[in-house]
């Protein structure tokens, strides 16, 4: 399958890193969402990522115009018609999602393969709301995305081997590392750093220990770059929490309670970095 034109559903954070290395990738990029302004605030992120690479030499002024020139903006879903490949990076709901992927279905050619940056939620339930289950993908990058190199590639119980095989070489064109995971709540990595982040909080809602002495010992004694409730702060509480619970619902297991202390900050409004207040308390 030839993939030239790639849509990005999505401007924020995660969406505008997809975009700008898909673009320094060679792709043509269309990046969309629901607001003008929203896109210009991707636009913006993009273009200072970049200049931070010309201010450094590690990228030419030339270079940055050309991968700018690559993209363009989008606030009509209408404009699928035009890739070979869209990858959603909405909210983490899976209400959302599945209006979404049912407007694509319909908007998209029929060879277009329909990927999800889902972090947690099931690639087959995503894909049963389309006419093309064995072209819906679960593509879940990292973030920071230009400069995370782990792409964990899902599978839904659908998805054919020619659609896997070539997100797997967009990954790769994308210098990114791809790993095969099978649809499980969580699938591999939320599945094993979430119940960690969720252990952490209960630490510190017990009195075993406060934040930072739980971050300290995380980044000194097990070789961590970040504690715990630092990256979950980083993450966002709330995203956190959803994820917990899809993780509790999805296996039954109480093993995957999300912690009293993390509901508690999200109906505060403490969801971390992006809110000023979490585990910690930013400027």
């Amino acid at each position: 399958m030839s993939i030239n034109q790639i849509m990005v559903i999505g401007a924020g954070q995660m969406g505008s890193g997809i975009a700008q290395v898909c673009a320094m990738a060679g792709y043509g990029v269309i990046l969309h969402d629901i607001k003008d302004e929203f896109v210009q605030k991707g636009i913006g992120n993009i273009q200072k990522n970049l200049n931070r690479q010309v201010e450094k030499g590690r990228m030419e002024e030339s270079e940055k115009e050309t991968i700018l020139s690559r993209l363009t903006t989008s606030v009509s879903l209408e404009n699928a018609s035009k890739a070979d490949l869209v990858i959603e990076a909405v909210v983490e709901n899976m209400d959302v999602k599945t209006q979404l992927f049912k407007m694509l279905d319909q908007y998209a050619p029929d060879h277009t393969i329909l990927a999800s940056n889902t972090s947690s939620l099931p690639i087959t339930e995503i894909a049963a709301v389309t006419e093309r289950p064995e072209k819906v993908i679960g593509m879940h990058f990292m973030n920071p995305v230009p400069v995370m190199k782990l792409v964990e590639i899902i599978r839904g119980l659908q998805t054919s081997d020619d659609v896997y095989e070539t997100i797997e070489a967009v990954s790769k064109k994308l210098q990114k590392v791809p790993v095969e995971v099978n649809d499980f709540p969580g699938f591999i990595s939320n599945r094993i750093l979430m119940p960690m982040i969720n252990e952490a909080i209960f630490a510190v809602y017990e009195g075993v220990a406060t934040p930072e002495a739980v971050d300290e010992i995380m980044k000194l004694g097990m070789n961590h770059p970040m504690g715990p409730l630092t990256l979950a702060d980083f993450i966002g509480l709330d995203t956190c929490l959803y994820i917990m619970e899809t993780l509790h619902e999805g296996f039954g297991d109480d093993k995957y309670r999300p912690c009293p202390l993390l509901r508690k900050y999200v109906k505060a409004g403490w969801l971390g970095k992006k809110t000023g207040k979490g585990f910690y308390t930013y400027a």
